[in-house]
C-alpha cells in the first residue's frame, strides 16, 4: 500500500467545495497538519518558502481568504491592516498581545457578554469577537 501524504488536506479542501490545487495542498498542509495556529500571510509565506514551497505573497493572501470563505479559516482582525488568521473555526476570543504580535486563544464559556443592541434592520447578527489586548506587567 502506498503512503498518500496530501491525503488529509485533498479531502478538508474538496469538503470545503475547494479545488486541491498544488499551491492549495501545500498551504493546506502547513495549515491545518498539526494544532491550531495564529499566522499572518508573511508568516505562512515564510514558513511556505522554507519548506520550499514555490508560491507568492499574493497567492497566499488570495489562498487564506479563499479558506476563510470556504470556513476552514476565521479572519482575525487586530487593528487596520494588521490580519491573523486561525485554524480554529470554533466560537472563542482571543487575547492579543501587542509588543509580540501573538494571538492566544480565550475559550467562549469563559467570556460572558450581557446585552447586545439589535442589529440594523435587515441585518442579524452573525457572531461576536472580542480581542483583549494585553502587554507585559510592570514591575
Amino acid at each position: 500500500m502506498t503512503s498518500r501524504p496530501f491525503a488529509a488536506a485533498v479531502d478538508t479542501l474538496r469538503g470545503a467545495g475547494l479545488r486541491p490545487t498544488r499551491q492549495r495542498l501545500s498551504l493546506a498542509r502547513l495549515l491545518f497538519d498539526g494544532a491550531d495556529r495564529h499566522v499572518t500571510a508573511e508568516q505562512l509565506h515564510s514558513q511556505a518558502e522554507r519548506d520550499g514551497v514555490r508560491v507568492s505573497l499574493a497567492t497566499v493572501y488570495n489562498t487564506l481568504h479563499q479558506f476563510t470563505d470556504a470556513g476552514l479559516l476565521r479572519e482575525v482582525v487586530v487593528e487596520a491592516g494588521r490580519s491573523y488568521f486561525d485554524t480554529n473555526t470554533q466560537g472563542h476570543h482571543h487575547f492579543f498581545e501587542a509588543e509580540t504580535g501573538r494571538l492566544i486563544d480565550i475559550p467562549a464559556d469563559q467570556v460572558s457578554i450581557g446585552s447586545l443592541p439589535s442589529a440594523p434592520p435587515g441585518a442579524e447578527i452573525e457572531r461576536v469577537d472580542l480581542i483583549v489586548r494585553v502587554r507585559k506587567a510592570a514591575g
